[in-house]
């Protein structure tokens, strides 16, 4: 299956689960906003375009591209005011120097080609344009506690996240300077329910409708692995084991992380 027949199959019911956090949403905002008037900003994989949404209420001007038909179709509704447009990292249809902003949120290992797209988003910047980047890495996902009850699923989900050296130099590649790295720690009341959500609450991996808005759960490869894990972390949060765990896991990575780029034409 293609990443857009699985996001298509996602996307049928992701609003339900997959909600614009408002922490990280506020973050976003933060670390995009370029405080010029009329500014335009670009999402790049936005999905059903909640976060796109939620930082066109605080005031942004966005354009959102994104290859699920699926997904585009929800964005649509939700946001008239947004213009929604079916694309790819890789061939973003837009002039160039263009956009004083983009936003790339949990979609980059799902790129065919990591160097052309953050080229692509480089050339479609303006002159002292930012793009912020919200993504996991390969060793802050092997440090979540579900490692302990879906290896195989976690491990799949590690060979395709592009490491930080990768992502640095596909940064400097393109011609994007890092001006700022900020790792994320999930908080207890998170409202955007992807991968990590059940941190501090592992009773929401019980709720299929979270993991089907989530790729890793919603694979079939891993069907029989969930299956069997869901059924040892039931166990585990019965008999109390499930805190030893953990709290083995806990560490000071972050689970995700901000890196923010400008261009310098």
């Amino acid at each position: 299956m293609s990443n857009n027949e699985r996001y298509d199959k996602i996307g049928i019911g992701y609003d339900s689960t997959r909600k614009a956090d408002p922490y990280l949403a506020q973050r976003m905002y933060d670390l995009i906003h370029s405080g010029k008037a009329n500014s335009l900003y670009l999402d790049v994989g936005c999905g059903t375009g909640n976060y796109t949404s939620a930082l066109n209420a605080k005031g942004l001007r966005f354009i959102g591209i994104e290859p699920s038909e699926e997904m585009l179709d929800k964005a649509r509704v939700k946001n008239e005011t947004i213009t929604w447009k079916k694309g790819y990292a890789e061939s973003l249809d837009l002039a160039s120097e263009s956009v004083d902003g983009v936003l790339v949120s949990l979609t980059i290992h799902h790129w065919k080609d990591l160097n052309k797209g953050f080229q692509e988003i480089a050339r479609v910047l303006k002159k002292d344009g930012k793009v912020v980047l919200f993504t996991t890495l390969p060793e802050q996902t092997k440090a979540y506690w579900l490692y302990h009850y879906f290896p195989k699923m976690i491990e799949d989900s590690i060979k395709i996240l592009p490491k930080l050296e990768v992502v640095k130099a596909a940064f400097s590649k393109a011609g994007l300077k890092l001006v700022e790295q900020e790792p994320y720690f999930v908080k207890p009341d998170l409202e955007d329910w992807f991968l990590y959500c059940g941190k501090h609450d592992p009773e929401r991996y019980f709720n299929e409708d979270i993991r089907k808005g989530i790729s890793s759960f919603s694979l079939i490869a891993h069907q029989k692995e969930v299956e069997k894990g869901l059924q040892k972390l039931r166990a585990d949060i019965d008999n109390g084991t499930i805190k030893n765990v953990m709290k083995e896991y806990e560490n000071d990575m972050g689970d995700y992380l901000f890196l923010v780029g400008k261009t310098h034409k």
